[in-house]
């Protein structure tokens, strides 16, 4: 099942509402929402080599700050889908856009974006994005239809 809303994503992960993924309010908890855009973001950054990268070069990606809106509640049973985009690239950093649809909705559950710097283990500091990683961003996202960031309010 695709959704029309996803359009613009060029990695959307699938997966099934855990139980446990529920909290004590009988619906999927707030944390759990940064832990299902990270496995769409972990496996955008999989695509770009970043790994790769980093366990050769020591070059990899850490996360600088994220947020999120929730706007309908998840709960067990359901199926949800994950996109992740690049909706910006500076110097030394990238921007995700992250949209969580609800089959059981069928219908935006959360939003959210994450920054992800670009860091040298080796030093322990901030370095300019990789050109490889540059690259690959581009291509990846030229797979899809690039829509600019709708203003939520």
């Amino acid at each position: 099942m695709r959704f029309a809303t996803l359009a613009g994503f060029p990695v959307v992960v699938i997966e099934d509402v855990s139980w446990g993924d529920m909290d004590s309010f009988q619906h999927v908890g707030n944390t759990v929402y940064f832990e299902y855009f990270q496995n769409a973001r972990i496996d955008y950054m999989t695509r770009l080599g970043w790994f790769t990268l980093m366990q050769h070069e020591g070059l990899g990606p850490i996360v600088a700050s994220t947020q999120a809106r929730f706007r309908r509640p998840v709960t067990y049973p359901d199926r949800i889908h994950i996109g992740a985009r690049v909706i910006a690239v500076e110097s030394d950093r990238i921007t995700f856009e992250h949209r969580l649809i609800s089959e059981r909705w069928a219908d935006v559950a959360a939003e959210g974006q994450c920054v992800i710097v670009s860091m040298d283990y080796k030093t322990q500091k901030k370095t300019p994005l990789p050109a490889s990683i540059r690259e690959e961003i581009e291509r990846l996202e030229a797979a899809v239809k690039i829509e600019k960031p709708e203003l939520q309010q």
